[in-house]
């Protein structure tokens, strides 16, 4: 392996870890039940140290009986930039951890429908009635957050 390339990172400051987690949009929420792992594509909303997702939640969900067996959710979101040197890359990437929990009908309150437009895009339905589509806000209680990037050079 003496000619792999490898490119050196460094880890974000606290600061650095909130201004992306507010700029960045989405990411990739992964779920664990009894030892099958579940991921899925979702959009996020950070503010003031508070991790939400919305979603949309249906009968018989596999989604949700995932995030009910989850003690402990991941999420990471990430991007990449190509460089003037094509075999460089600047990149970087967030990873949270910790319990996912559904919003009281009360936390719930403040994210009206206008809310919920501004913050994150259309739920994507797959060929369900919207009818039979309940929203709902859960929130990921941050226990661990780390954040990477390649160091400008």
């Amino acid at each position: 392996m003496h000619h792999v390339d490898f490119s050196y990172t460094s880890g974000m400051d606290e600061d650095e870890v909130e201004r992306t987690l507010e700029a960045a949009e989405t990411g990739v929420l992964s779920l664990a039940d009894d030892g099958d792992a579940y991921a899925f594509p979702i959009a996020h909303f950070y503010e003031d140290g508070h991790l939400y997702f919305r979603l949309g939640r249906t009968e018989g969900s596999r989604k949700w009986e995932a995030i009910e067996a989850t003690e402990t959710a991941a999420y990471v979101c990430y991007g990449t930039a190509d460089t003037a040197d094509a075999r460089e890359l600047e990149s970087w990437s967030v990873l949270v951890s910790g319990p996912l929990r559904e919003l009281t009908p009360e936390e719930a309150e403040r994210f009206d429908a206008a809310e919920i437009n501004e913050h994150f895009p259309p739920i994507r339905v797959f060929g369900e009635s919207i009818d039979e589509v309940e929203v709902v806000l859960l929130e990921l209680e941050i226990e661990s957050v780390t954040g990477r990037e390649t160091p400008d050079v």
